[in-house]
């Protein structure tokens, strides 16, 4: 159970059972925003001065992964980040990706027709079995936004490493709640504003150092230079060294926001925070009759009678035909009790 002090921080979440689709920002981060709005309007703020915030949020983002901030990238959106782990194939390179993946993990590919690449899909399910000698990469998302399956991550790193096969792992609906190891992967790509409870526009890349001369700095500005302040002006191409060579100028005030809502995640702990989320999804499972999980999230078949207004008070999403309620750090056994009531009627 999560620590009243921690709840309290979010007077909005009662029966909130969206994060999957938009994570709700905790009082510390609307604070922190609201605070450099009215510095942005007093005319006393400083574009360096948001630099900090940028940074803080890289290294709070790189302990939750596991991984050395010199290995993240800032971003806005996921989509593009994939677009740059796209540079590093060649024409005609196989790529393998679930069926019914998010479609910003599978666009950025199919768009690359200089490359002529070939995307073959494959249930989930059976992914590491799809991974052969001759499938270059293999995108996936760690967590499904649809119905919030977990993927079979060990399976596919063996796989991939036996196949000599690089990875790309979406962890958009995974990181803020689900423990793992961003060094496991070639690729990591997170959108910032579900689990990480961020302001939209905010979004993580790593990359495995070893790959990073390979990547394309498609989106390269001043922002990627080694001093970005002092690559605001001409030639000569003066990168990074580090994988900031492929940060996108940040919008400032979002950043302030992300620095916040991080800080707070690590304060709590993933591995609590998974703990808690799970507990409460299993005990939705278990009273519906379901099997147990290891996700945060449940996707449930509705009757096709199912009287919407039983719902009222309740904030959730319907993807692929079915209804997905997510729990987290915010949600408490009521969520879970009002949730059941509605279903059963």
């Amino acid at each position: 159970m999560m620590d009243m002090r921690v709840r309290e921080q979010f007077p909005g979440a009662r029966g909130y059972l969206n994060t999957a689709s938009l994570g709700l920002p905790p009082r510390v981060t609307v604070d922190a925003m609201t605070a450099a709005l009215a510095d942005w309007g007093a005319g006393t703020a400083i574009a360096p001065g948001y630099d900090h915030f940028v940074q803080e949020a890289r290294a709070a983002f790189a302990t939750m992964v596991h991984t050395d901030e010199s290995n993240v990238a800032v971003g806005a959106q996921v989509s593009a980040l994939v677009g740059l782990a796209a540079t590093i194939l060649e024409p005609g390179s196989r790529v393998l990706v679930p069926e019914g993946e998010f479609t910003s993990v599978v666009f950025p590919f199919l768009v690359r027709d200089d490359l002529e690449l070939e995307v073959v899909t494959t249930p989930l399910e059976g992914l590491a079995e799809a991974i052969e000698p001759g499938t270059t990469m293999v995108a996936f998302s760690l967590v499904q936004s649809a119905d919030g399956r977990v993927a079979d991550l060990g399976a596919i790193r063996e796989a991939a490493r036996a196949a000599g096969t690089l990875t790309l792992a979406d962890a958009t609906q995974a990181v803020g709640w689900l423990p793992f190891a961003a060094d496991d992967y070639d690729f990591t790509v997170t959108g910032g504003y579900k689990w990480l409870l961020c302001p939209r526009g905010t979004a993580f890349m790593t990359v495995r150092p070893e790959l990073l001369e390979r990547v394309r700095p498609l989106y390269a500005g001043w922002y990627a230079g080694a001093e970005p302040w002092e690559s605001i002006y001409g030639l000569p191409l003066r990168l990074a060294r580090d994988t900031s060579r492929l940060d996108l100028s940040p919008a400032w005030l979002d950043w302030v926001g992300t620095a916040a809502s991080l800080r707070l995640l690590n304060e709590v702990g993933v591995e609590a925070i998974h703990a808690h989320d799970v507990r409460l999804a299993n005990m939705t499972r278990e009273a519906l009759g379901l099997r147990a999980s290891d996700s945060s999230m449940v996707s449930l078949e509705l009757d096709p009678d199912f009287d919407g207004s039983r719902l009222d008070g309740l904030r959730t999403a319907f993807r692929a035909g079915r209804l997905r309620a997510g729990f987290h750090l915010y949600n408490t056994e009521d969520d879970v009790d009002r949730l059941v009531t509605a279903i059963r009627g």
